[in-house]
């Protein structure tokens, strides 16, 4: 398809449940697309899109939309579990896609995937959305420019109350959106994972996570993920050398730079020990309120009129599952007990406990053998005379 600026993306929806109206919206929207198909097994919410979107098709039947040849894209907007199966078939009819986040349910069938749409020239974007948030490319910016200078961690919060999936643990659900974005500013994965789930609603399904990361750099970074929250919270703290950051996405002020730290100054004397802590300005820079959704799929009409690679490109894509598959490597080296070599706190406070015991028999032995010696007599103080007062 060669670039014109009367082309459109004619494009189909596939699940209209949670996420897939907004996408549909967006894709009615966009002067590069138009909203040809939209496909679900429910009958009331296609009845419901071919009110809103007259000209629309609408099908139960994933076969029938992929058939239509006049059809170049698909959005697949359905639980994690269907992505591969729905992508690859769509995939297989010569169709552009975009899935949404995670491209797949494991590394093996993302790469499968990558490797399809490499054969046949087509093009596959994950739908990592945040990757498109004027927020995040905003801290990309100040972050490159060395104004928060070297970043010594990240603490990220990402917990509301709910939605919680049947087919997924919360990690695949709600850690894509932090793991592409923390790629995408700091350019690189990390080399140390950990985490802690708990499953207190559903069994055998984690909604509450804790991750921790450490990057090469000496970047260390902590995630809290929860489907179990009485509040929402999107926020991450960045604190580097220079300034610190807070992003919060359901503020009206977004960004947030802050002018403090703690420094340690030279001593002026010898076991002088004082840090001096600093807290200046706080500024809030001017962020574009373009919805993100609606630059993903800008995006991806780019990629097919103008080849132009996408900002949320399939490496990216496997980069977050490949970070979610640690996260699970992780959890299972917790529940097998080969985590860490490390003792445990117990076995560590045990073992100090009899050093310190070890200690006391070699000073009490070491007194009882010594030879007595004479105590020494004590002298006494004096004190000064003050002269009575006149």
């Amino acid at each position: 398809m060669t670039s014109s600026a009367n082309q459109v993306v004619r494009i189909g929806v596939v699940g209209l449940g949670y996420w897939g109206p907004n996408i549909a919206r967006n894709v009615a929207e966009s002067p590069r697309a138009e909203l040809s198909w939209v496909c679900d097994m429910n009958p009331e919410a296609l009845r419901l899109a071919s009110k809103r979107y007259s000209g629309t098709a609408t099908t139960t039947s994933i076969e029938e939309m992929l058939d239509d040849p006049e059809l170049d894209a698909v959005a697949i907007a359905t639980p994690v579990s269907t992505h591969y199966d729905l992508a690859r078939a769509a995939l297989d009819a010569g169709k552009h896609v975009l899935v949404e986040k995670p491209l797949a349910a494991s590394l093996t069938q993302a790469q499968d995937l990558v490797d399809r749409a490499e054969r046949a020239g087509l093009v596959l974007l994950p739908g990592h959305t945040f990757l498109y948030s004027p927020p995040v490319t905003k801290i990309k910016e100040i972050l490159d420019s060395g104004a928060i200078g070297e970043i010594y961690f990240i603490s990220i919060s990402r917990v509301n109350l709910g939605l919680h999936q049947p087919d997924v643990s919360v990690v695949w659900d709600l850690g894509p959106h932090d793991f592409s974005i923390l790629n995408y500013w700091l350019g690189r994965l990390p080399n140390h994972v950990s985490a802690m789930t708990r499953s207190c609603v559903l069994p055998h399904t984690p909604d509450v996570a804790f991750i921790n990361l450490r990057y090469e750099s000496g970047t260390i970074a902590h995630l809290e993920l929860s489907w179990l929250s009485p509040v929402k919270l999107r926020r991450t703290v960045i604190v580097g050398s220079q300034k610190m950051l807070v992003y919060d996405d359901v503020s009206n002020e977004p960004i947030r730079i802050f002018d403090a730290g703690a420094e340690l100054p030279l001593p002026e004397t010898f076991g002088e020990f004082r840090l001096a802590y600093r807290t200046g300005d706080i500024v809030s820079p001017k962020v574009d309120g373009t919805e993100p959704l609606g630059l993903e799929v800008a995006d991806f009409c780019a990629a097919i009129l103008d080849g132009v690679t996408p900002q949320s490109s399939p490496q990216i894509g496997l980069d977050v599952i490949r970070m979610i598959e640690t996260v699970d490597a992780s959890l299972a080296r917790t529940r097998s007990g080969t985590e860490s070599s490390e003792p445990s706190l117990d076995a560590a406070l045990t073992d100090r406990l009899a050093a310190v015991d070890a200690a006391s028999s070699t000073s009490l032995a070491s007194s009882e053998s010594a030879e007595p010696q004479p105590a020494k007599p004590k002298r006494r103080s004096r004190r000064a005379v003050q002269p009575p007062s006149s």
